[in-house]
């Protein structure tokens, strides 16, 4: 959330250029009123004037969310669709840190938690990396980093035997957090905090994998993962690829009750305006980046409901897919 001091440096870097001006309200997750922001509908945004307001050369915290609305082409249009950034998940795709390089904004993937009083982990960039091809840039700025000086701890754990899984960027298993700036527990709730502290670690819920140089990538939120066959799906990588098709507006993925191997995916498809796609069309091109166990078994079309923070809600979708199959007597 950008706070009041993120908005008047905002507002400082357009002001100069404020004729015609277009409105834009920032809220809390509540709905509250927090400020209101004004900018003109043909700019780009000023980056050398906002990092002298903020005094530094470090780029202003704001929301992925915000920099979509502002960034624009010279001719005026939006540089990537504000569809493109939704807040799915605790990742960026790839798709959209590339559309943003291309728009000019430098970004650091941070990653935290309210129980770990915000941001914990930080893409710290080495300068080596910005040599690399755009897509190879793409990749690694996607990974969540590594912990803040201030955390004790950050592992991914095979939550199991709390045994941290290799270092491979491939075995999933649970991201936890150690040190002072976790919380001691809920308020009021000894059971939720009971789960959560379990064996000295906060249980994150978030699974992800870690790099071989001790970089974590999230993958998927505990309760979202796929089991297919005995195999672990991750709904964000399934995502992540949708994602790469132009036609798609929004894209979210989700288990579904399967006969014979358990659980498949079924993705939800929320197109462009003036894109068609087919269900089969979808299917070849996952085929091109995934594995066949983890293609969609189901594609259902149609606008995709979000939060007032528009955030997605996957357990609402997970029986949206239910009362479909149902509806249209189709073989689980």
């Amino acid at each position: 959330m950008a706070n009041q001091r993120t908005a008047d440096l905002l507002i400082g870097a357009y002001k100069d250029e404020m004729t015609v001006r277009r409105k834009y309200e920032l809220k809390d997750a509540s709905g509250k009123l927090l400020t209101t922001i004004y900018f003109p509908p043909i700019t780009r945004f000023d980056r050398q004037k906002a990092q002298q307001l903020a005094g530094t050369d470090e780029a202003l915290t704001v929301s992925t969310q915000l920099l979509c609305k502002m960034a624009q082409k010279e001719d005026g249009t939006p540089a990537f669709d504000m569809s493109d950034a939704p807040i799915l998940q605790r990742s960026l795709p790839e798709k959209v840190l590339n559309d943003m390089a291309d728009a000019g904004f430098n970004v650091t993937h941070l990653y935290g938690l309210t129980e770990v009083y915000g941001p914990a982990v930080i893409n710290d960039w080495h300068i080596e990396w910005s040599d690399l091809t755009a897509s190879n840039r793409a990749s690694l700025k996607a990974r969540q980093g590594v912990r803040y000086h201030a955390l004790e701890g950050l592992e991914v754990f095979d939550s199991h035997q709390m045994k941290p899984v290799p270092r491979d960027g491939k075995t999933l298993g649970e991201v936890m957090f150690k040190g002072n700036i976790v919380m001691k527990g809920y308020l009021k709730n000894s059971t939720a905090t009971k789960i959560a502290m379990k064996d000295g670690w906060f249980h994150s819920g978030d699974l992800g994998v870690i790099h071989p140089d001790g970089y974590i990538q999230l993958k998927d939120r505990l309760k979202d993962i796929i089991i297919s066959g005995g195999e672990n799906i991750s709904s964000i990588e399934i995502e992540e690829v949708l994602y790469k098709n132009n036609a798609i507006s929004s894209a979210a993925v989700v288990a579904i009750p399967h006969d014979r191997w358990g659980e498949t995916p079924c993705a939800f498809i929320e197109l462009k305006d003036g894109f068609e796609i087919s269900a089969d069309q979808l299917r070849d091109w996952c085929q091109k980046y995934l594995a066949g166990f983890k293609l969609p078994s189901l594609f259902i079309f149609g606008p995709i409901k979000k939060t007032s923070t528009g955030k997605i809600q996957k357990a609402q979708l997970r029986n949206q897919a239910i009362d479909f199959i149902q509806t249209h007597s189709l073989s689980k």
